[in-house]
């Protein structure tokens, strides 16, 4: 074929691309994503039975009074589940690796949590027999040490601890559709917004003898809405956006015999599940949060106690990962 005949072949294509074509009529136009936006979704269908591996990372940052920003710390799991065909059988996962990067950028891991494996479940209350929030067992948590051997304190402990509650709230909790009350299964149509069974719900947070009993998380109105639709590797997923409300708390820590150091605060935290449509696992959620607190220590004598104001963001970014992936250091 020689170039002149190239030339023409490319003009009549063009031809009958740009004029041979009919025009789609007002109605038509944007018909076909219409209808997929309009459809109904089943998000509260039995998960795929299998194994799932995940990565959560959690990053903390202080602000001063004057708004600067002080330096990062941040937190890291590496969590394995097996589901089995049966779901009251629970979710076993194991937790491969657990990473504590401390404000100058030292990274330690927790050897404790190294290859712990635990059976998750959901119950009507969320609590376990024994009345751990999600399962939970405190006592892994007691007297945590780095793998220098240097001893954890009681903040980092339950900062540690809660990023499993974390996980299982917005991965199994929020995720998963709930006995009583509106859950995930209730959300049918994109812009949907219903009120989640666990809004102003009261959770305590004591961990062992270093946060003591009195000590709760309270929720605010808890929201899911349905906001629309978007692939995680290559996987269509419902972008179901979770809202807290405004959240409060109060923690009692007993650092030393006698002497009592009260914090209270508020709290919102908000974000997003990406909820994959065939298998109705999460492929991804990342969520913000305002955590604003006072702190009253005791001081000797009659003198008032010293108040410390502080002013925390978090962000968290959960993403279900390859195995290959799940499997490096």
């Amino acid at each position: 074929m020689s170039c002149d005949e190239v030339r023409i072949g490319l003009a009549v294509l063009t031809l009958a691309v740009g004029f041979g074509h009919t025009p789609a009529r007002a109605d038509e136009r944007g018909s076909e994503p219409k209808s997929v936006l309009a459809r109904d979704f089943d998000l509260g269908g039995r998960r795929s039975p299998g194994t799932r591996y995940f990565e959560m990372v959690t990053t903390w940052v202080s602000f001063g009074p004057d708004g600067k920003r002080g330096e990062a710390e941040t937190y890291i799991a590496k969590l394995k589940c097996v589901s089995q065909s049966d779901a009251a059988a629970g979710y076993r996962y194991t937790c491969k690796q657990f990473i504590y990067v401390k404000p100058d950028g030292t990274k330690v891991s927790i050897p404790a949590l190294d290859g712990w494996t635990y059976t998750f479940k959901t119950t009507e209350t969320g609590f376990d027999e024994n009345g751990y929030v999600f399962g939970i067992d405190h006592a892994r948590f007691q007297q945590l040490t780095d793998d220098r051997g240097d001893l954890l304190g009681p903040d980092k402990s339950y900062l540690i601890y809660n990023t499993f509650i974390d996980f299982h709230a917005f991965c199994d909790h929020f995720a998963m559709p709930v006995a009583e009350g509106q859950g995930i299964q209730h959300l049918t149509r994109i812009g949907q917004r219903i009120v989640h069974a666990s809004a102003h719900s009261k959770a305590p947070v004591n961990l062992g003898s270093d946060i003591k009993e009195g000590s709760f998380f309270r929720n605010g109105e808890i929201t899911l809405t349905l906001k629309g639709l978007g692939i995680i590797g290559e996987a269509p997923c419902a972008i179901v956006g979770f809202d807290s409300g405004a959240s409060s708390f109060r923690m009692l820590m007993e650092p030393t015999p006698g002497l009592e150091v009260k914090s209270v605060g508020a709290s919102h935290y908000f974000g997003d599940i990406y909820v994959d449509l065939a298998s109705r696992w999460p492929r991804k959620v990342d969520m913000g949060e305002l955590v604003i607190s006072q702190t009253k220590v005791p001081m000797p004598g009659n003198a008032p106690p010293m108040t410390i104001d502080s002013i925390q963001e978090r962000k968290s970014v959960i993403k279900a990962v390859t195995k290959g992936v799940f499997d490096r250091d």
